[in-house]
């Protein structure tokens, strides 16, 4: 798989792509990552990429040239549909174009499992008000948000992004079941976990984890698991078609059990 990720600030990346998950997969061919400055794509000899916006307003919008320019040559000779032309062409082709925005849609676990069947990934990182909507209408195949709220730049979002598809590739996690057990795979939050010393200044680990009976400790894990979903995320919990049977029954027993006790 293939990422190549345009920005101003190319150095953003260099920790990033020098540690843990991403650096492995890069050590072994699983993944490439290209970071490109989007001044290297401009014909001006002051290599300009942002302009005042039209209608006038504060800060400035990056010029939509240098873009369609790096897209076109990054992506050759990859064919794909850009979204103001098919959205669900552009869902389906083997390059996904994407525009870091707080004006698109959220990003999940979901759409990384997805994203994670590509070729290859561009990803766009805007800065100061915004890119050109021409880029989101005429290049982009995607416009994605990491949350409700406004960064910088792009950068972080295009890390969250990369790092999130990554660690879903075959091999790249330690054990293949990795990512089938975190959070927001299974329709729900993480199981809480524990570790060594089992007592530590009064506080013990829980005896079901000690039992060594697997499928009590699943099912104990299954019930934290939605427990802390009920109390922290409980919008996860509003379509419980994504739960199996048993967390289904699981989440019955817990929400009995609460009316009980009011």
């Amino acid at each position: 798989m293939r990422f190549d990720i345009v920005t101003i600030f190319p150095q953003f990346f260099e920790g990033f792509l020098s540690h843990g998950i991403v650096r492995r997969a890069r050590q072994r061919s699983q993944v490439q990552v290209s970071v490109h400055d989007l001044r290297d794509f401009t014909y001006d000899r002051h290599h300009v990429v942002d302009d005042r916006p039209f209608g006038g307003s504060d800060g400035m919008v990056l010029k939509p040239e240098p873009i369609f320019r790096a897209v076109e040559a990054l992506t050759h000779p990859f064919q794909y549909t850009p979204l103001g032309e098919d959205r669900q062409a552009a869902e389906q082709a083997p390059v996904s174009v994407i525009v870091l925005t707080p004006q698109g849609k959220p990003f999940t676990q979901a759409e990384a499992a997805r994203l994670s069947q590509k070729e290859q990934i561009v990803l766009i990182c805007g800065r100061y008000e915004g890119i050109d909507e021409r880029v989101a209408q005429n290049v982009a195949t995607d416009e994605l948000s990491i949350g409700d709220y406004v960064l910088s730049g792009g950068e972080v979002a295009a890390m969250v992004v990369s790092d999130a598809i990554i660690r879903l590739l075959p091999e790249t996690l330690g054990s293949a079941t990795s990512a089938v057990n975190e959070s927001f795979s299974a329709g729900r939050l993480d199981y809480p976990v524990y570790t060594r010393p089992a007592c530590y200044r009064g506080l013990e680990v829980p005896k079901e984890l000690m039992t060594g009976h697997h499928a009590e400790i699943d099912l104990w894990r299954r019930r934290k698991a939605l427990e802390k979903t009920k109390a922290y995320r409980p919008d996860l919990l509003r379509d419980t078609a994504a739960l199996d049977a048993l967390d289904q029954k699981i989440l019955k027993t817990i929400e009995a059990e609460a009316e009980d006790r009011h």
